[in-house]
């Protein structure tokens, strides 16, 4: 089953429960790539300062005026970020909100906390290293449909874990770095300060991708299960178990498909 057609808007059925709108899932993703387009771009002036910095004597022997020129641009990209990041990180959050609310109306049992933290969670320090990532696993679980009868099946949580671990990490490496940065007096330490900068830098693309894929897979999961129902569709015993794993998580043996 593809993407788009697992996606793709239909009617909802007489007491199901509601899909998320297909354009907040876009504004979520652009969202993730703009974040992941800023990073690049501080990764390429980072890149540029750590070279005028690293070649020839550093300081000592680079023209000032590009060294200026590379500190400025520098300067500039971390700005952007920061730009950047603010709204994108509130349309994130919005989506987040809605597709709790959606998935609680699939499985309010599996919920250990109201909507509302799904919002809230984010806000209060050190809860929101932790308090997110269960709301996801929660929302993960509720978005996936039950077995079918006297089929072994379990939902892969994976894409869950992936995206929290880079995410996480990466917060606490940017904030190491920026300490490091920001308290570095020789040149050594301004030059490994720049490169601790760039393997943050590198860690956010990498969770801002994997945001990007959790974000359409739950999407994906939660409009099957709110349009078809809470349980796969068995798989024929006559048929050979052979396929891939669509992007709701079920798994298919039509080539077709």
């Amino acid at each position: 089953m593809s993407a788009s057609s697992d996606l793709r808007s239909r009617p909802l059925p007489p007491g199901g429960a509601p899909v998320l709108s297909l354009g907040l899932l876009t504004a979520a993703v652009a969202g993730l790539a703009l974040v992941a387009l800023s990073d690049l771009y501080s990764l390429f002036a980072g890149a540029r300062l750590w070279a005028l910095i690293d070649g020839d004597g550093g300081f000592v022997e680079a023209p000032q005026q590009k060294l200026e020129a590379a500190a400025s641009l520098y300067e500039t990209a971390g700005r952007y970020q920061v730009t950047v990041y603010l709204p994108c990180a509130i349309v994130f959050v919005v989506w987040f909100f809605r597709m709790r609310r959606n998935t609680g109306l699939l499985a309010p049992d599996r919920f250990r906390n109201g909507p509302g933290w799904a919002i809230g969670a984010w806000l209060i320090p050190l809860v929101n290293l932790w308090m997110p990532y269960r709301i996801a696993l929660d929302m993960w679980g509720a978005a996936s449909q039950m077995p079918a009868d006297g089929e072994r099946y379990r939902a892969r949580t994976w894409p869950v874990n992936l995206w929290w671990g880079l995410f996480v990490f990466g917060l606490l490496f940017n904030r190491y770095a920026g300490t490091k940065y920001d308290d570095a007096e020789t040149l050594t330490e301004i030059r490994d300060g720049v490169v601790q900068y760039m393997t943050a830098d590198v860690l956010h693309i990498a969770a801002a991708a994997a945001a990007g894929y959790f974000v359409v897979r739950l999407t994906a999961m939660q409009r099957l299960k709110a349009l078809q129902g809470p349980f796969r569709e068995p798989v024929a015993k006559d048929e050979p178990e052979t396929g891939a794993v669509a992007m709701d998580g079920t798994f298919t043996t039509d080539p077709d498909r």
